[in-house]
């Protein structure tokens, strides 16, 4: 399959270390053998003219086979890019003339297009090809490949060098990067890009060049949307690793293996627990407990969103549920959910069903939002379902707040309750004037709008204490706890509540 990068770096892996392909060729009553470009013929000398016509007509058929379109964009298909790589790289040492690949792909585009009726992908994937062909050199060919990416091979060129191809690929970003127009809504993009220069190409084959340039894809994915990134045998071994370590991430999901840790919220005013962050880890086997950074890739790539919210939310629940049983309050637990799962017009109802099975208020839910979702979307049934969580009760939380371009009137908009604070904004504020005027003025506008602020990725005592002192409701952070394990949550709750009801006497002399 296109998607599977495994495949891809065993292919490419066999074409460098491994024996060179066998073909079989039918010549009349008898067989033939070809070796990669060293005949052993296993025939009467009789057969020998009649081989070699058979060699020359697939060789013609290869060259000049019909070009096979898509019948959405009108572009040619996978196998028109492998036909031209492979004339290129067989006549370069003739021409003196060389080549490179790309392959670029729009970000998240199921989760992008869903909500705007049922051909809105469609629409988009025109538009896109459309704009791509116009960045393009009238000699370049564009190709789609699957879904939304697309692939292109560069007119024969003396010297293919980086930052040409870097700065092409910029330009391909922004020619997407400009607003789609569906149905009377806007719908912003961002696309990765992955590329393969002709002295990085692990093998001389079209093949082993464009799985090349689809690992370095895979890469730029991992990096986060709009990323970009050079085929290297590094990135190889690296997608290779994560490739081995992740190909039973479907099971780890369904065996338990993946499940919400929480990191505790503390309230400025008064030092309680304010509340708990859901966030997802994987306690491998052997690996410990791993990051999402090292697993949701392939949760986006296999379609396992929605399954990990599902399972996201169910366990937040049952440990409220726990905490109260236990005699410890927690207010609320944030839970993440992605665009794909806000998308989804079933969302509302699933939610409710699980706080009514586990017989708990929606107040005791508070649903986090990325700023860049309620900042970059149009998408009608986004919004109808966050309003709709509101007015259950649920708490709205507009995660990484100040690195997106969120509007006080999307805010509104989306019913947002409570900001939280990116880390970037929090890092060195105690000993940053800069960073202090910012803070100030987010904190400001916040209480302006009745919003609760809670600052992320709180490290320090003097942090905590600057923003405690610029009036900040809520931080979350290493200074306070990492993330645990639920079965660490209990004991961690009762040192807390220990300090604050006897706190350390400093500076009192003994008696």
């Amino acid at each position: 399959m296109p998607n599977d990068i495994a495949a891809k770096l065993h292919r490419l892996r066999d074409a460098l270390t491994g024996p060179q392909t066998l073909a079989f060729l039918p010549a009349l009553c008898l067989g033939a053998f070809w070796f990669g470009g060293e005949s052993l013929l296993i025939a009467c000398a009789l057969l020998v003219p009649a081989l070699a016509t058979l060699l020359s007509m697939s060789d013609a058929t290869r060259h000049h086979r019909p070009i096979a379109r898509d019948g959405l964009t009108g572009l040619p298909l996978r196998r028109t890019v492998t036909d031209i790589l492979d004339q290129i790289l067989d006549a370069r040492d003739t021409t003196g003339r060389t080549t490179a690949c790309l392959v670029i792909e729009i970000d998240d585009f199921h989760a992008l297009s869903s909500g705007f009726g049922a051909t809105a992908s469609d629409d988009i994937l025109i538009s896109a090809a459309q704009r791509l062909r116009d960045a393009l050199r009238d000699h370049d060919t564009l190709a789609r490949l699957e879904g939304a990416r697309f692939a292109i091979v560069f007119a024969p060129v003396r010297r293919a060098d980086l930052e040409s191809l870097i700065q092409l690929a910029s330009r391909l970003q922004a020619a997407l990067s400009e607003p789609f127009s569906i149905n009377a809504s806007k719908i912003f993009a961002t696309a990765s890009i992955g590329f393969c220069l002709p002295n990085r190409a692990p093998a001389a084959s079209g093949q082993a060049f464009l799985d090349a340039a689809e690992i370095a894809l895979a890469d730029a994915h991992r990096n986060g949307p709009g990323s970009i990134r050079a085929y290297s045998p590094a990135i190889a071994a690296r997608i290779l690793e994560r490739s081995s370590l992740n190909a039973d991430v479907g099971d780890a999901l369904e065996n338990g293996q993946i499940l919400p840790w929480f990191q505790p919220q503390i309230s400025t005013d008064t030092g309680t627990v304010s509340g708990m962050e859901a966030l997802a880890r994987w306690v491998h086997p052997e690996q410990g407990a791993l990051p999402p950074a090292e697993f949701m890739p392939d949760i986006e790539e296999l379609g396992l969103q929605e399954r990990l919210s599902e399972v996201m939310l169910y366990h937040a629940l049952m440990a409220i549920k726990e905490w109260d049983r236990a005699g410890f309050h927690i207010p609320s637990v944030a839970v993440n959910f992605s665009p794909t799962d806000l998308a989804n017009p079933r969302i509302v109802d699933k939610i409710r069903w699980e706080l009514d099975r586990f017989e708990l208020k929606p107040e005791r839910l508070s649903v986090e939002v990325l700023e860049s979702v309620i900042s970059s979307s149009d998408n009608d049934t986004i919004t109808r379902n966050i309003w709709a969580l509101n007015e259950m009760g649920c708490g709205i939380d507009l995660d990484d707040y100040g690195t997106g371009h969120a509007s006080i009137a999307n805010i509104r908009r989306f019913a947002v309750k409570r900001i939280k604070i990116d880390r970037s904004y929090v890092s060195r504020c105690d000993l940053d004037r800069d960073q202090q005027s910012m803070l100030a003025a987010i904190l400001t506008m916040a209480e302006r709008l009745d919003l609760e602020t809670l600052a992320e990725g709180v490290e320090t005592v003097g942090e905590h204490a600057m923003l405690s002192q610029l009036g900040c409701n809520h931080v979350q952070g290493y200074s306070i706890s990492r993330p645990m394990a639920f079965e660490q949550t209990h004991e961690w709750m009762e040192t807390h509540n220990r300090k604050l009801t006897h706190p350390p006497q400093i500076g009192r002399r003994a008696s």
